[in-house]
């Protein structure tokens, strides 16, 4: 008969191909496209009672600012994983990733709500309960960092963040590219249009629910482009990230 050791070799051999076998598509090497000189990623948190940790490349030289949100299970050091801080470093763009916080359960729970846990280093905050909160607070981080005309980059679930802010503030934005964002339902297309922002919508190829919703809703914007990212699905910046990050850079060098 199967021993227990027996057993556990081909539990964990089976759970290891259902990840891989669920995954929408391989991860790919990207040190090609910041190879070169080592770049220092400065981490920290900003000030207030709720404060946020983020993590930064300062630019070789001045430029556009980069701020990049994650979605969930993910967090600021996705995007150092990924090279993203180092190469628009390297490209001249000062570039922050943020961590977003959690909803505090002890808040939520009264009201019947989700627990929205955070996924890095930044403490629970109650403004996440709401779209204003969650927009005041993006407001007041870049305030803290003091950035200005920003790009926002939004994938998954920080919608819930970007949107608000974007329907808020999208006079603070010098662009904003969402990559399958939610919450995009919450909003009207005649809200989507009065935002004249610079927008690059990105999709995974792979990506038949949420990037194909947000895209119904985000074709409203007027000044918008799309790429459609091929064999990618969801977290196509992962799946794909030299398509990824190319695209990027094309929209960033061509901003106004």
């Amino acid at each position: 008969s199967m021993s227990r050791y027996q057993a556990a070799l081909l539990c964990l051999g089976l759970f290891i191909l259902l990840l891989y076998v669920g995954r929408p598509g391989p991860l790919e090497q990207t040190s090609w496209l910041w190879g070169g000189p080592n770049v220092t990623v400065l981490a920290g948190l900003t000030q207030g009672n709720a404060p946020i940790f983020y993590r930064e490349v300062p630019p070789l030289h001045r430029g556009v600012e980069v701020v990049l949100l994650h979605g969930k299970a993910f967090n600021s050091h996705t995007w150092v994983q990924l090279g993203t801080l180092q190469l628009l470093s390297q490209r001249g763009y000062r570039a922050v990733a943020l961590d977003l916080p959690g909803s505090p359960e002890h808040f939520l729970a009264p009201l019947g709500l989700h627990l929205f846990p955070g996924f890095g280093n930044s403490a629970p905050s109650k403004e996440t309960s709401t779209a204003a909160g969650r927009a005041e607070l993006l407001e007041r981080v870049l305030q803290d960092l003091e950035v200005q005309k920003a790009v926002l980059v939004s994938p998954s679930l920080s919608g819930r963040y970007a949107l608000p802010f974007l329907m808020r503030a999208h006079h603070q934005l010098r662009g904003f590219v969402p990559i399958a964002p939610t919450s995009t339902q919450d909003y009207t297309p005649e809200q989507f249009w009065t935002v004249k922002t610079p927008t690059l919508i990105l999709y995974g190829e792979l990506d038949h629910t949420l990037a194909q919703e947000s895209l119904r809703q985000l074709r409203h914007l007027p000044n918008h482009s799309v790429v459609k990212l091929p064999n990618a699905g969801h977290a196509c910046y992962l799946h794909k990230p030299q398509d990824f990050h190319l695209a990027l850079l094309a929209f960033l060098d061509h901003l106004p």
